[in-house]
């Protein structure tokens, strides 16, 4: 088994997009410092479900990405990985996540089948909906409020706040990100803002997805009671946000992973470190 293409195939180095969230919500629940066995199974069960989810996507799209020259390099299309290695990834992957879930308490193992279930899901909304940005959004919005879970097994008003100010943080740029496949997605009869709606309808969209990001993280900053320190970051992940809509054009694909990746890394990693900031000060 080719262990490095089974790395590259689920974009290991991405799992920084969900796990400061996820993080944030284990800290905020816990007022502190969580303890060493709460980190170690949300840590766990995020990068399985990530990884899983991944998975999923990549059988799913096996034939589109075969087609698409933006994707013909992926490990399931260049034989790098096997169908048969994915389908054990992703069996192992759900059997990881639903193991740390059951190390946790049982309200998240009994919640677990439903997470697979939406991180399965995502992969297919693309086929009939252009609303998916936001089915993806949504699936990694879960991720504080099923960490807050792990270490207080009840829903809260800040949970949900930082799933609203996620979600919509990853419509935003995944819609920036499905401008590149415009014309392959209509000639698929795939669904996509951008593909269904226009480029400009799409943009306004994403803009609109991350006033409301900041809108909402704004909004469970202060329902948690944070301290200064998570204000300036805040404000900082804040204009971020419309540096990354500055940077990007549609006429000019060049810069896409600097926006999607590069930028979007540290939005996490920021609001993460905010948290902390905000709790010790």
């Amino acid at each position: 088994m080719n262990v490095p293409a089974l790395l590259r195939m689920v974009k290991i180095e991405h799992s920084v997009f969900a796990l400061p969230f996820a993080y944030c919500g284990m800290v905020l629940a816990a007022g502190g410092w969580p303890g060493l066995r709460p980190l170690v199974l949300i840590t766990v069960a995020m990068v399985a479900m990530r990884s899983f989810a991944m998975t999923v996507n990549r059988l799913a799209d096996l034939r589109f990405d075969a087609r698409n020259p933006r994707t013909r390099g992926r490990e399931l299309v260049t034989g790098a990985v096997t169908v048969r290695q994915a389908l054990a990834v992703a069996l192992g992957m759900a059997l990881v996540f639903v193991a740390a879930c059951a190390g946790l308490n049982r309200l998240c193992l009994l919640l677990s089948p439903v997470a697979l279930g939406l991180g399965a899901a995502y992969s297919y909304t693309k086929r009939f909906t252009p609303l998916c940005h936001f089915v993806l959004g949504a699936t990694l919005g879960l991720a504080p409020v099923a960490a807050w879970l792990g270490v207080e097994p009840r829903f809260t008003v800040t949970a949900w706040l930082l799933f609203f100010g996620v979600t919509f943080w990853v419509a935003g740029f995944d819609i920036l990100y499905a401008c590149q496949d415009v014309d392959f997605d209509r000639a698929e009869g795939l669904h996509s803002l951008p593909a269904d709606a226009g480029l400009p309808t799409a943009l306004a969209v994403s803009w609109m997805c991350h006033a409301n990001t900041a809108v909402f993280l704004g909004l469970a900053g202060a329902l948690a009671g944070l301290g200064w320190g998570w204000w300036v970051v805040w404000a900082l992940v804040s204009a971020i946000l419309v540096f990354e809509h500055m940077l990007f054009r549609p006429d000019d694909m060049r810069r896409v992973n600097l926006a999607f990746f590069t930028l979007n890394g540290v939005v996490g990693v920021a609001v993460f470190a905010g948290v902390l900031l905000g709790l010790l000060l």
